[in-house]
């Protein structure tokens, strides 16, 4: 499985919502900040975007897709110097996850929200607050196709539609972090920075492929095909960290999913990852999570119940 799917596989969605909106005439829509990763992309005609803490307003047309990876407010409309009204308003109306305002015939926009868990931040961090896909891009094709089903299932429900929407909201989403990957030629240091090289991409295959590898530094200087110094420089500049302390952070990724989702010992745990002893294991998790192995897991399993 390559980097960005077992990420996102890793993650796993808490929860996922997906509706539409459908409106016309002049109007404007405030909506409250998302509760996790949010995206939408309009099917046809046009309106204007403005998020919180963004200075300009967005114009967007038919195709665009635009992904929100921070809590904040943002407004839709025709016009945004319109006075806007709450969403809810409308949405509390929605029949089949669509909503209606005003003359619901010229514009249409379909979106989803996703839910993580607290591990979102090691892939989510790395994108700006707001991050645009214009519809022009040779990239954004299976976008469209994937915007048009969606599109489909939700004006046209039949049996399986839920499950359709489901994954085809899947799919754009992963499809925006490809094209984002595609473009983002620099930014801050973050994992996504770092996989979007195509050397460092390599190492984190070959790390994620065999996370309990003894790595050295020199082993994944091979993978990438350069020398030792230039891949600890180049992935300390993409990712923010050093090789190998890439490798202690996703293992304990991997360490606290199956201390969350399984009731496999600590001991297999630490195995699995590549540990010798189980203390080796904890003191590895304490330097990441500030709590021991035993300690996360009783706190997962209090906020289960």
């Amino acid at each position: 499985m390559d980097p960005l799917s077992e990420m996102l596989a890793l993650l796993g969605t808490q929860s996922s919502v997906f509706a539409g909106l459908k409106a016309g005439g002049p109007w404007a829509l405030d909506f409250p900040p998302p509760e996790g990763i949010k995206f939408n992309a309009v099917v046809h005609g046009t309106c204007e975007l403005s998020v919180d803490g963004e200075q300009q307003p967005i114009p967007l047309k038919a195709g665009d897709c635009f992904l929100l990876s921070r809590q904040r407010a943002f407004s839709l409309g025709s016009d945004l110097a319109l006075p806007a009204v709450n969403c809810e308003t409308v949405y509390r109306h929605a029949v089949n996850g669509i909503a209606h305002c005003g003359n619901a015939g010229e514009f249409f926009l379909i979106g989803g929200r996703f839910a993580f868990g607290e591990e979102a931040a090691l892939l989510f961090d790395a994108l700006p607050a707001v991050a645009v896909i214009k519809h022009g891009s040779e990239q954004a094709s299976v976008l469209r196709w994937a915007l048009e089903r969606l599109a489909h299932e939700l004006t046209q429900p039949s049996p399986g539609s839920s499950l359709m929407v489901q994954h085809f909201g899947h799919i754009m989403l992963v499809q925006v972090l490809r094209i984002y990957l595609a473009q983002e030629a620099s930014g801050p240091p973050s994992w996504l920075l770092a996989l979007s090289d195509p050397r460092l991409g390599s190492v984190l295959q070959a790390i994620h492929a065999a996370p309990a590898r003894r790595w050295t530094v020199e082993d994944l200087a091979q993978v990438a095909g350069v020398s030792r110094s230039t891949l600890a420089l180049k992935f300390k500049q993409k990712a923010g960290a050093s090789p190998l302390e890439y490798v202690l952070r996703w293992r304990m990724q991997l360490a606290t999913r199956a201390l969350r989702n399984s009731q496999v010992t600590i001991s297999s745990i630490a195995q699995k990852l590549g540990y010798d002893s189980d203390s080796a294991f904890s003191n590895a998790f304490k330097r990441i999570m500030n709590c021991s192995p035993r300690e996360y897991r009783k706190r997962q399993n209090a906020a289960s119940m």
